[in-house]
């Protein structure tokens, strides 16, 4: 008999993946939360450009809710946004609180549910498990196929020049997770691509966790790695292919749902440094150093590795290893047909940065304790090396 170690697994209650859904959120806002009448709405100003945002405000409005819109959201929001945009909603009342954008206004979404109704400041919920007491009713629209934030119980907060700070608390799952790729027509190639990249980082990190990998979170990584390799050149190629981009955000879910519960590893802990110091987009930070830390992984890793394969490049032969390692190559492939930077040189960085980025990538130890293999300081700095 095999042994089934135990495990737990957490995911956002309800789920609707439906082209067209935002249009309609006033009808599923209602059907849900019937008691819900001030909605605070959170995005960013680009998004709020798009005019995207005009049709689910008119449908909650329709639905009789009073809608506050809050656009201030920016990438790696720090503390002071996060802090406004809390004051925003008790100034408003807000009795539920909808985050429409990518990652970084999902996450000031799930700060506003937990904080705007509770004494606690926010440095006492910093870490895993500090949010005390209840929430406003949380509803998520993603409008990247990417971070998988609408269904993780994560919100990342940039406290200081360069350093970020974690929330994990099950408050942060969200009642409601919205779909709709009509949100994501407009996501230039090279952001798809970087935020579709993130997303199969996540499948893949969540498949090799080292703790808590579990049959369920390995059912939705692979299920994620397949949904996102089959479309994301589709959707680079072509932006308007909405079956793709519904495919890709459907993938970045299942692959959030997978990494909340099987957490991720040395590529997020090497990535953030290069996000925090040198403002690299997140998806891109995860692309550039994701095929050396496979490399690196391998040895340990490359069982798990060479089942990827199977599903990202289904033609590749030979030995695990060989494997392995066309998952490697295939990743980076991806990255070269889509056109994305895939040196560190080319965002910037320079040879001398190197050692502090292998410092910073050292104090990520919540992350690199899930890597399959023991990453020292210096592996981490000849991953750098690698990736330059």
């Amino acid at each position: 008999m095999t042994d089934f170690p135990a495990f737990s697994f957490s995911t956002v209650a309800n789920i609707v993946s439906e082209l067209g859904a935002a249009g309609r959120l006033g009808h599923h806002i209602a059907q849900r939360f019937p008691d819900a009448g001030r909605a605070l709405l959170v995005t960013d100003p680009g998004f709020l450009k798009t005019g995207l945002v005009d049709d689910p405000v008119a449908s909650l409005r329709a639905a009789g809710l009073a809608v506050e819109v809050y656009s201030k959201v920016v990438a790696d929001p720090p503390e002071v946004v996060v802090l406004e945009a809390v004051g925003a909603a008790r100034a408003f009342r807000a009795d539920i609180v909808i985050g429409l954008g990518g990652g970084s206004s999902m996450d000031v979404a799930k700060l506003i549910a937990v904080l705007a109704g509770s004494s606690q400041p926010i440095s006492a919920i910093y870490g895993i498990g500090n949010v005390k007491g209840v929430r406003l009713p949380l509803v998520q629209i993603p409008t990247t196929a990417g971070t998988g934030s609408e269904v993780t119980n994560i919100a990342i907060v940039t406290t200081g020049a360069t350093t970020k700070m974690g929330v994990v608390a099950p408050q942060l799952y969200a009642d409601l997770a919205l779909l709709d790729a009509e949100l994501t027509l407009g996501l230039p190639a090279q952001v798809t691509a970087a935020t579709g990249i993130d997303a199969m980082v996540h499948a893949i990190e969540a498949y090799t966790s080292k703790h808590k990998k579990n049959p369920l979170s390995d059912v939705l990584a692979r299920k994620a790695l397949q949904l996102l390799s089959a479309n994301l050149i589709m959707a680079c190629e072509n932006g308007g292919n909405l079956a793709a981009r519904q495919g890709m955000l459907l993938g970045a879910m299942l692959a959030g749902q997978a990494f909340s519960n099987a957490p991720v590893a040395a590529v997020h802990a090497l990535a953030y440094p290069i996000g925090g110091i040198f403002h690299v987009p997140h998806g891109l930070s995860n692309s550039l150093v994701l095929p050396h830390v496979l490399r690196f992984n391998a040895p340990e890793a490359a069982g798990l590795y060479a089942e990827l394969a199977e599903i990202v490049v289904p033609a590749a032969t030979g030995s695990v290893e060989a494997r392995a390692e066309a998952l490697a190559v295939a990743m980076q492939q991806i990255a070269t047909v889509t056109g994305i930077e895939r040196t560190l040189q080319q965002v910037g960085i320079k040879e001398s940065d190197l050692d502090r980025l292998a410092d910073d990538a050292m104090l990520q130890t919540r992350l690199l304790g899930n890597n399959p293999r023991l990453v020292t300081r210096e592996d981490a700095r000849a991953i750098y090396t690698a990736a330059f």
